[in-house]
């Protein structure tokens, strides 16, 4: 989108915002609240083009500033719209019950409690994504599952989306909380980096110390194709992941077998031909006898091929869970889960809400998480 025109949207959304709550307070709170609603106008589109007009760091420290705002107007515009939506349904309701609801005084309180209630959310929502992720342990119940894998532990990451606001310390936090989880498989399931090796190859390396029993996996997400898939996919290789593009794995424990396998990003083949996702072809050549066949995909859209090829499992993310309202509504448009364990015919699928986040710093209502999945035969109470 050109700069003027992004702009110009910016602006207009910001004017709205100020038109219908700033006028309720009091002189230097009004002034104030306008300053405030005059930055978020300018930082949030200058951010998302700092690097047009701009080189790093200083480019960075204008986007980075430019998601913390997004994160506080995405608030601020959905607070007021259901401000006046709620205004009009009263406004209506006074036509049957004049005495009903006092619109003037709900008119005050409800435009004080926008910018309140928006900077409440913006700042809990950055305190919850700052955080190191918390652990989430989740059973899978496979009825046939053999005595030798009773407990198999995969530990998953996945949308960690290292980048601007996410850096190494945030990345070796996550390799230290893994790692005392003690896996046999570590998943990472898409969406790790969000910029070029060169930019972010210190910031990954922490994962170099993942440690598990049976090997440190990764399949890309889309945004690893935003970024530069192949030579990420050889750094990654050079630090100790496995990347399965429409590969498997056979991991066998004590005489049992399980197949490990991975495929691309749903989206992939649009951005390269030969990375198209193929959970059949992940499969093809795995031994017939395996008691358990897992699906690392980073989205949930790839949950019915998966089904036809005849895996048990599938571990996904690529949702965030929503992340925060109102972006929870929408990704239920686009994808058949958003977040936990669902069963799709005989298979389960598990969605992460991952493990960073994307964009503006913020949680609300969809907590990261590092995934501790163990397999077991008998179903969990």
């Amino acid at each position: 989108m050109p700069v003027a025109s992004l702009l110009g949207l910016s602006i207009a959304l910001h004017l709205y915002i100020g038109a219908r709550i700033v006028p309720a307070f009091p002189g230097v709170a009004a002034a104030l609240l306008a300053l405030l609603l005059a930055l978020s106008a300018l930082f949030v589109p200058t951010g998302l083009l700092a690097r047009r007009f701009m080189r790093p760091p200083g480019a960075d420290k204008l986007a980075a500033a430019g998601l913390l705002f997004m994160g506080l107007f995405s608030s601020l515009l959905v607070f007021t719209v259901l401000r006046d939506a709620l205004l009009l349904l009263v406004w209506v309701l006074g036509f049957f019950a004049p005495a009903a609801v006092p619109l003037d005084g709900l008119r005050a309180g409800s435009a004080i409690a926008v910018p309140l209630l928006g900077l409440a959310v913006t700042f809990v929502g950055f305190l919850n994504a700052r955080r190191t992720a918390g652990v989430v342990m989740v059973e899978v119940c496979l009825p046939d599952l053999p005595p030798e894998l009773q407990g198999f532990c995969i530990v998953q990451i996945s949308d960690v989306h290292v980048g601007l606001t996410i850096r190494h310390r945030y990345v070796e936090a996550i390799v230290e909380a893994v790692n005392r989880l003690e896996p046999d498989v570590v998943a990472i399931t898409g969406d790790l980096v969000d910029g070029t090796v060169p930019d972010l190859a210190d910031d990954v390396e922490p994962l170099r110390r993942l440690v598990s029993r049976h090997g440190n996996y990764f399949v890309t997400g889309n945004h690893e194709y935003y970024s530069g898939v192949d030579p990420w996919l050889a750094e990654l290789e050079r630090i100790g992941l496995r990347v399965l593009q429409n590969q498997h794995v056979v991991i066998e424990r004590g005489g049992a077998k399980l197949v490990l396998a991975g495929v691309p990003d749903y989206s992939a083949a649009h951005f390269d031909r030969s990375h198209r996702s193929d959970p059949a072809a992940a499969l093809a050549g795995a031994p017939p006898d395996a008691a358990v066949k897992i699906l690392l995909a980073h989205q949930p859209r790839s949950v019915a091929a998966a089904a036809r090829a005849g895996f048990d499992l599938q571990l996904s993310g690529h949702t965030h869970g929503g992340q925060f309202m109102p972006w929870n509504f929408f990704v239920r448009l686009q994808q058949p889960f958003t977040a936990g364990l669902h069963r799709v015919g005989g298979m389960q699928v598990y969605v992460s809400r991952g493990t960073g986040y994307w964009g503006p710093p913020k949680r609300v209502g969809a907590p990261s998480e590092i995934t501790q999945i163990r397999l077991t035969a008998v179903r969990p109470s």
